[in-house]
């Protein structure tokens, strides 16, 4: 038996929804399905009453909901106390981070927090985005910082977590220039000549972004996809060595633009195409009906840090 299962069991016994409980733990229905119905064959009974609307418990899974959230909570709390064991655990804000965020806002972010909160020991987690927001669902970080942009929001309930913005971003078109200064490849391209794109790969945050850019443009774009990573690092790296087009945030260039090592793929005749994403952190808020069932134990530091981010977002 596997405690994200208890995990699981807990969020329908509250939602009473297959469908809101998938959502809210990051999995597809039939995974959540499956996971409750391994819960029932290790238990040797049916926990559900899966004929009834909205769904409810049997009376053996009523049993088990009080019993998991005991469970829960002893795990959760001698966690804690492990933890506790070092002096500095408290004192340390894990932050989960998805790459491109490590790699390009995270370290002058950092920096400029230290200089106006103060001194802060931290622990970056970078992970891709559906295992950086899973840290946060399952309690393992502080902190989760990632991009929102409004035609792919991130599914976490408004209701238990509370959120601060952080600044923006744009992610838009840059090239390789060529002995000129000119574009080496200039959109949009043409139907038997498209320009080689350096794209994101499947499923990649960045990418969903960028092809809703695409989807919306006023203008036919020809592209050849030649090559494909998760992190916006690699598709600089090949852009900077003249491979093709690739959509970067723009804190993952300014040194090159400044340097004019890149330079924008669009003519003046195109006016637009780019995105501009909101840097975000989240956390769960305290004294939540799961944050109490998990038996979560609250970091000073990481509170003084978010009342320190929302007064900073409240002045603007």
């Amino acid at each position: 038996m596997e405690t994200k299962w208890l995990e699981d069991f807990v969020s329908l016994a509250e939602t009473r929804s297959f469908s809101r409980s998938a959502q809210l733990r990051h999995v597809t229905q039939p995974a959540f399905s499956r996971r409750i119905q391994a819960l029932e064959g290790w238990a040797g009974t049916d926990l559900v009453d899966r004929s009834s609307y909205p769904t409810r418990l049997t009376p053996a899974g009523q049993t088990l909901y009080g019993q998991a959230i005991e469970m829960l909570q002893a795990l959760q709390s001698t966690r804690a106390m492990l933890r506790g064991h070092s002096a500095v655990a408290q004192d340390v804000i894990e932050f989960a981070i998805p790459h491109t965020l490590a790699f390009t806002f995270f370290p002058a972010w950092i920096t400029s927090l230290r200089e106006q909160f103060g001194p802060m020991k931290s622990r970056l987690i970078a992970l891709n985005v559906h295992d950086a927001v899973l840290r946060l669902v399952e309690g393992s970080c502080d902190v989760l910082i990632a991009y929102h942009h409004p035609s792919q929001p991130l599914p976490l309930d408004a209701n238990r977590y509370e959120m601060v913005s952080l600044g923006e971003e744009v992610v838009a078109p840059w090239v390789k220039p060529d002995a000129d200064g000119a574009p080496r490849y200039c959109l949009p391209g043409r139907p038997g000549q498209p320009l080689p794109y350096l794209g994101y790969a499947p499923g990649a945050y960045l990418g969903r972004v960028v092809d809703q850019v695409l989807k919306a443009s006023g203008t036919a774009i020809h592209l050849d996809r030649v090559y494909e990573t998760d992190m916006a690092e690699g598709l600089k790296v090949m852009a900077l060595e003249g491979h093709g087009i690739a959509f970067l945030p723009e804190s993952a260039v300014r040194k090159e633009v400044r340097a004019r090592t890149l330079v924008s793929a669009l003519p003046p005749e195109i006016d637009r195409l780019d995105a501009t994403m909101e840097i975000r952190a989240y956390r769960e808020r305290p004294g939540t009906t799961a944050s109490k069932s998990a038996g979560r134990v609250g970091k000073g530091a990481a509170d003084s840090l978010w009342a320190y981010l929302v007064q900073a977002q409240g002045s603007g």
